[in-house]
């Protein structure tokens, strides 16, 4: 049995400690009187390593200019924008007024900012895009602080023989697939064309033609509806709504 216990001597349970232990046999390095371990000369530190009495200093706060410069590039990057709708996103992340109009002047003089030219591509995309209308467009250009000179200018592009035209083919697609009488068949597709902005005669007539080229059924209908009585008498509903 002893020869056994002595094989088992420096092995095991009772090996002789470890270089890791640093020969103490204890298992723990020098720890100072809180519980931190002193730095490589006895340095007491602190429970973040730094040397005892040493501190950070705390982070410097953004200049408010580079601030709203980043919310501006993070709104630019999706689509154009105009000033208002920048404005607006500055606004909600605190940034002062002052400080707003500086990054906005600047970015209006390098190209940044051009409610013109964001008022020409928001008529040309939205008409050709979704067959909106004159009203319906300069209504969506107000909602984003496109004052109405600006807007004018751009709605100025598309005229009249454009929007009856436009007016047309939505009608010529829409009765593709329209069903029933030939009454309710002219009430939703001119509603339809009025939810997009069209004055009432251009959606009467639109809605008017097309119905004479569908069959005889509708071609009979077409023939008593008088599109400038109806388109009159929306007009008159329009103002005295308003």
């Amino acid at each position: 049995m002893a020869g056994r216990r002595g094989a088992r001597t420096g092995r095991g349970w009772d090996a002789a400690p470890s270089a890791r232990t640093g020969g103490s046999g204890t298992g723990r390095s020098r720890r100072g009187s809180s519980g931190v371990p002193d730095g490589p000369t006895g340095q007491r530190s602190d429970v973040a390593g730094r040397p005892a009495g040493e501190t950070t200093e705390p982070a410097k706060p953004r200049d408010e200019a580079e601030l709203a410069r980043e919310i501006c590039l993070r709104q630019l990057a999706g689509r154009p924008r105009t000033r208002a709708e920048l404005a607006v996103a500055l606004a909600r992340k605190g940034i002062s007024a002052e400080t707003a109009s500086q990054v906005l002047d600047r970015y209006d003089e390098v190209g940044m900012i051009d409610d013109a030219a964001f008022a020409r591509a928001w008529v040309t995309s939205r008409h050709q895009g979704r067959g909106l209308a004159r009203r319906a467009l300069a209504n969506e250009l107000r909602q984003r602080g496109v004052d109405a000179e600006t807007a004018a200018e751009a709605l100025g592009e598309l005229d009249e023989t454009a929007e009856a035209e436009t007016a047309r083919l939505l009608v010529d697609r829409k009765l593709r697939t329209a069903t029933g009488t030939p009454d309710a068949v002219f009430r939703r597709l001119v509603g339809m064309l009025a939810r997009k902005g069209y004055p009432a005669g251009v959606a009467v007539r639109a809605v008017k033609d097309a119905l004479a080229e569908r069959d005889a059924e509708a071609a009979e209908f077409a023939e008593y509806v008088d599109a400038d009585a109806l388109a009159d008498a929306e007009t008159e509903f329009d103002r005295d709504g308003l």
